[in-house]
């Protein structure tokens, strides 16, 4: 299945703009516009899914605690729909009008509590609520500063936001962090009088990168900056949710910093896997409608008040039915009666013992002192467990790709992530781990990424394939020109 499904993607990335000139003009400048992409080998296709319609072993999806894989949040998802056989499957309209129900209320209550939060309120995905709060929170002469990988969503947020003054810093840096609070300070002279606020937003754990937030000390140095206390901050916990804190509330949770964090984003669609993997299927098969609501935003009344008042993504939407609350309801009773405890420690475990054995291994070794490959991690997981599921590894350029390809003959599934998605010259494969995974399938990936290193360490000192291509990616590429494909 592999190489049939890397060859219908090497296929989608021949170049078609020169063979449309006898399309229309509207078909010929969208063919010319997908070619940009196409040339960098980055055309974004729906490809055939490796582990869950073949064999590979899962190491790319969000599912980090395996609540979907493992069938756990499906038996709690029944029996939460039998709690409530008379529940009309769909909303009626917007929340606004007349789509608000009791229990979605006490839903929404129950994950606020969860959470040590005053309120809570749904939204449709962890991208609507990025560019809810960002767009409907900050007022004219406020000011944002961003740290500079967050998530696009946020970016989109931010320039449909009533402020004018966007600032960003270097990605976790405090020194940075303090630089351009500063800057903000002494460029604004209401926000220095205290009339006006600083919107902070982070992400408690950063999605391409796998490394954590130094949310605390950000905390410090902003009251150290603005003792005024118009400096709030905005934290996404969209990959921190039922992995990191005190089972899985996320970071802030975890530091004990609540109170001085005024709205804070959760996700249902990764970790608490209760929409977008198995839960929608069911959903079709029992005849529900699936809006699929995936987020939940944390704050104040006040807060809470301004975004149904000004959100555009919350006002002008079908409120979530019930099937999708239900959904998440079952994932937060799953972590509020500790069943996912040790599922969190399994990922702890596994994520360190992968670890171990890469800074272990002579290949890797090899091959990360030629500069081909290195692990992206910004702590000493040698001194402490590691808290994040995500272990990027940075590559050359296009090696991401090839790397890529190496694993899926291997039966992995793991994939590339180039620009735009990140900053050019970052290329790297991301890698997710999950509790259900073994210790046995990690030692199989680390000798499926080390002989692939090994291969490529020799090729660039001259001793591998002439063509200077790897083995994998001959084979991929030659679907190019070759219709027969063996798996």
């Amino acid at each position: 299945m592999a190489a049939s499904m890397l060859a219908d993607w090497m296929k989608n990335q021949k170049l078609k703009g020169p063979a449309a000139k006898g399309a229309t003009t509207f078909d010929r400048n969208l063919e010319e516009a997908l070619d940009v992409r196409r040339r960098d080998h980055a055309l974004y296709t729906l490809k055939k899914n490796l582990w869950r319609d073949g064999t590979a072993v899962d190491f790319s999806s969000s599912d980090a605690l395996s609540l979907g894989a493992s069938g756990l949040l499906r038996q709690e998802f029944n029996k939460e729909l039998e709690r409530y056989p008379d529940l009309p499957p769909g909303p009626s309209s917007s929340r606004i009008m007349d789509g608000n129900y009791q229990y979605l209320e006490m839903v929404e209550e129950e994950i606020a509590h969860f959470h040590d939060s005053e309120t809570a309120v749904f939204v449709n995905s962890g991208y609507d609520a990025n560019v809810a709060v960002l767009s409907a929170i900050p007022r004219p002469g406020d000011a944002i500063l961003y740290d500079e990988l967050v998530h696009a969503s946020a970016h989109d947020g931010m320039q449909q936001s009533q402020t004018t003054c966007r600032v960003l810093f270097r990605h976790n840096d405090v020194e940075a962090f303090r630089d351009s609070l500063d800057s903000i300070i002494h460029s604004q002279p209401l926000i220095r009088q205290g009339k006006r606020s600083v919107i902070i937003v982070v992400e408690a754990v950063y999605s391409m990168d796998g490394d954590v937030c130094p949310l605390q000390d950000l905390i410090d140095a902003a009251k150290e900056i603005m003792p005024m206390g118009n400096a709030q901050f905005y934290v996404d916990e969209a990959h921190s949710t039922g992995v990191i804190g005190p089972q899985g509330r996320g970071l802030v949770c975890e530091l004990g910093v609540q109170k001085e964090v005024a709205i804070r984003l959760h996700t249902f669609g990764k970790a608490l896997a209760s929409s977008g993997g198995i839960l929608p299927i069911v959903y079709l098969s029992m005849g529900y409608e699936t809006d699929e609501t995936k987020a939940v935003i944390l704050g104040t009344k006040i807060v809470r008040s301004a975004l149904i008042n000004f959100a555009r993504t919350i006002i002008f939407t079908t409120a979530p039915g019930f099937p999708v609350v239900a959904a998440a309801r079952s994932s937060y009773r799953l972590m509020a009666t500790g069943q996912t405890i040790q599922a969190q420690e399994n990922i702890r475990v596994l994520v360190r013992y992968f670890l171990d054995a890469m800074a272990s291994n002579p290949a890797w070794q090899k091959a990360e002192k030629q500069g081909i490959v290195s692990v992206l991690v910004n702590y000493d997981w040698k001194q402490k467990p590691p808290v994040s599921h995500i272990v990027p590894i940075r590559t050359r350029p296009r090696y991401s790709y090839w790397l890529a390809f190496h694993l899926a003959f291997k039966d992995f599934s793991a994939y590339p992530v180039e620009y735009p998605i990140i900053p050019k010259g970052q290329s790297r494969v991301r890698l997710a781990f999950h509790a259900n995974n073994t210790k046995e399938q990690i030692d199989d990936l680390v000798s499926a990424i080390c002989s692939w290193a090994q291969e490529m360490a020799e090729i660039e000192l001259g001793h591998g394939d002439a063509s200077k291509v790897p083995k994998a990616a001959k084979q991929v590429y030659s679907s190019l020109y070759s219709d027969d494909v063996i798996d």
